[in-house]
């Protein structure tokens, strides 16, 4: 008998409990800019092109990104951050505000410089653009003993009391730390709640985590391993990490190779991408994914579940120009489209 039609109603009812799921986020919050230009002629200062501006749209990344896809999906997102006194730091409350969610756990910090990255494309008109070059703009690090971040503790800590997750996206730029992390969790207010972990740098700094979905680079830096082609290797940098930081499941995700879900107990299980390999972007899909799969954990999922529901998010982001998210209704119509070809095979 075939698995795939009841696999899939499976992940249809994840996505209809969205709407009761209530996710915690505590992340660096970041401003992706895109500065589009149409090319004019070649410079006669210097070896570059000249561009005649046509557009610049800021919209939610990093950790900010991650709420975004987090709303699209339905979920009730509480977020808990830092944004600056500035521009961005505006446009990022602006862009909540404009998809219904709280702001009341994000601080704007006087004199604080809200992490932004501009992403400068150009290309000829009615012609695809093609990213140039890319300038981050990042604050000082936040010192360990500044104010601002106890409030990020009682924001996560009374926001995770009524969230079915926390979901960490720590980007390097202080909002996120293990150090954080491990003050939230002190007083055991969070209770049982699954915690998420999506780390850029120090995965293995962290305790107390549920689940991680880093990319298998990551993965190779983080155990100092290569994988490359070697299943083998993959698998047994899988099972390290997840015995390593104690975790209960484990996402690695592999690009065009799609990704491998781990479950405590359980054999990896591989799951090829969804989509086309031929991608549009790839801007924030870690974003999409780990707000996919925690949304789908949050909602009682098991791994390969979520793992799943994940690779479907993000075979629908990365086909989309820039930073992206994908909604409920595309993830329902993906699936609608998969269960067709299931019933026809």
């Amino acid at each position: 008998m075939n698995k795939a039609p009841k696999q899939i109603e499976r992940l249809r009812k994840l996505v209809g409990s969205f709407p009761n799921t209530t996710i915690t986020v505590l992340g660096d919050l970041v401003a992706d800019e895109f500065v589009y230009g149409e090319i004019s002629r070649v410079s006669r200062e210097a070896p570059v092109l000249i561009l005649n501006h046509r557009e610049r749209t800021v919209i939610p990344g990093g950790g900010a990104n991650a709420i975004m896809n987090l709303a699209a999906l339905g979920v009730n997102v509480l977020p808990v951050g830092i944004v600056g006194d500035d521009e961005p730091g505006t446009l990022l409350l602006e862009a909540f505000k404009a998809a219904k969610i709280s702001t009341t756990g994000i601080v704007r910090l006087k004199g604080h410089m809200t992490t932004t990255k501009t992403r400068i494309l150009a290309g000829m008109p009615h012609a695809a653009r093609q990213q140039v070059v890319r300038v981050d703009r990042e604050p000082a690090p936040i010192k360990d003993t500044h104010p601002v971040l106890l409030e990020l503790v009682e924001s996560a800590r009374e926001y995770g009391k009524a969230s079915d997750a926390l979901l960490i996206s720590d980007y390097g730029y202080g909002a996120a730390t293990p150090r954080l992390l491990t003050f939230v969790r002190s007083d055991g207010s969070l209770g049982n709640i699954p915690i998420t972990l999506d780390s850029r740098y120090r995965l293995l700094e962290y305790s107390g985590v549920t689940a991680a979905t880093p990319n298998e680079p990551e993965v190779e830096a983080a155990l100092n391993v290569h994988i490359g082609p070697d299943q083998k290797k993959l698998f047994s940098a899988g099972e390290r990490l997840m015995k390593e930081m104690k975790l209960e499941s484990l996402v690695i995700t592999r690009g065009s190779d799609g990704m491998v879900a781990f479950e405590k107990g359980s054999s990896p299980v591989s799951i090829p991408i969804y989509g086309s390999d031929q991608v549009a972007d790839v801007t924030g899909a870690g974003d999409t994914v780990i707000s996919a799969f925690t949304a789908a954990i949050g909602a009682g999922a098991d791994t390969a579940s979520a793992a799943r529901l994940a690779n479907y998010a993000g075979g629908i982001v990365v086909m989309k120009r820039g930073t992206a998210t994908a909604s409920s209704k595309e993830l329902l119509g993906v699936l609608e489209g998969d269960a067709v070809g299931a019933e026809k095979r």
